[in-house]
C-alpha cells in the first residue's frame, strides 16, 4: 500500500525534473503521470522538461505539452549536452524547496513519490535503489562494477548510485555546485552530498523495461566521458570536503541559494 500524504505531509513545492533526448513516445504518458501526480505532494508543483538535443520531436512535444498542462515549462539545451548536462540545466531551472527527477524513458512510475515525499521529514535526499532491474545482462554488469570502483575511490556506501529516482532538497544541490556533464552525475551528488554530512534515506522502487526509444547509457562514448569526469572530480574532492560547515538539518534555501 502506498503513502497518503496528509495535507502535514504535503511539501510546501516541489519541481519535477525530466532529462529527455530522443524521448518523443514516452514523454507525452510521464508529463500526464507527473500532473496527476503532483498536486497530491505540494502545495505549488512545476514539471521541467529538458530537451537534451533530441532530433525525433521531442522538443516539439514538450511545447505542446507545456500548453496543454498547467505548471510545465521546456528548457532546452542544444547542442546535446549529455546527461549531467540535461539535469544541471533541469536543476537551474527548478524554484521548488524541493526537486524530484527521473529519466524520460518511463521505466519508472510516479505512484511510488509519496513514499519519498513521507520520507523527506527526516532526510535531506531520499534516493531510490532499483528492487529488481529490468535491464539486459551487461548493464547489470556494468552497473555492478562502476558501484565497486566508485565505492573504492570514494568510499561511497549507497546500495544504486545510478537509480534516477531521487528527492532533494534544493538547498543541497546549490552548495553542491555539481560540474558532472556526463554520467557521473548522481555519483558526484552523493559523494558531495555525504560530506556535506547530509541525511540520505534509501527506499526501493520498482523498475520497468523500457518499451519505447533506445537506450544510451552504456555506449562507448559516454563511458570514457565518465571516467574523465571521475579523474576530475577526484581532483576536486578534496578541496569541496569541509567546505560547507553546516549541518545538513539547518540547510535553508534562503540561507544559501
Amino acid at each position: 500500500m502506498r503513502t497518503e500524504v496528509t495535507p502535514a505531509l504535503r511539501l510546501s513545492s516541489l519541481s519535477i525534473v525530466f532529462p529527455a533526448h530522443n524521448e518523443v513516445d514516452n514523454l507525452e504518458p510521464l508529463v500526464a503521470e507527473a500532473s496527476h501526480v503532483a498536486p497530491r505532494l505540494a502545495n505549488r508543483h512545476e514539471i521541467i522538461v529538458v530537451d537534451d538535443g533530441s532530433t525525433d520531436g521531442t522538443g516539439e512535444l514538450a511545447d505542446e505539452l507545456s500548453h496543454d498542462y498547467s505548471g510545465v515549462r521546456v528548457v532546452r539545451n542544444w547542442p546535446n549536452r549529455g546527461y549531467g548536462g540535461a539535469l544541471k540545466a533541469g536543476f537551474a531551472a527548478a524554484t521548488g524547496e524541493w526537486v524530484f527527477f527521473t529519466d524520460g524513458d518511463r521505466q519508472f512510475r510516479l505512484d511510488e513519490l509519496p513514499d519519498f515525499v513521507a520520507a523527506s521529514r527526516h532526510a535531506d535526499l531520499v534516493i531510490g535503489y532499483r528492487i529488481r532491474r529490468s535491464d539486459p545482462p551487461h548493464r547489470l554488469l556494468n552497473a555492478w562494477l562502476y558501484k565497486r570502483f566508485i565505492r573504492a575511490l570514494f568510499g561511497l556506501k549507497v546500495r544504486d548510485i545510478d537509480c534516477a529516482y531521487k528527492l532533494i532538497r534544493r538547498s543541497v544541490l546549490n552548495v553542491a555546485s555539481l560540474e558532472s556533464e556526463g554520467a557521473l552525475i548522481s555519483a558526484e551528488l552523493l559523494i558531495k552530498a555525504t560530506r556535506m554530512g547530509c541525511r540520505i534515506v534509501e527506499l526501493g522502487v520498482h523498475h520497468y523495461p523500457r518499451t519505447a526509444g533506445c537506450q544510451s547509457g552504456a555506449s562507448l562514448k559516454v563511458i570514457l566521458r565518465m571516467f574523465r569526469e571521475v579523474r576530475a572530480l577526484h581532483g576536486r574532492i578534496r578541496s569541496f570536503e569541509g567546505r560547507v560547515p553546516v549541518e545538513a538539518a539547518d540547510f535553508d534555501a534562503e540561507k544559501v541559494a
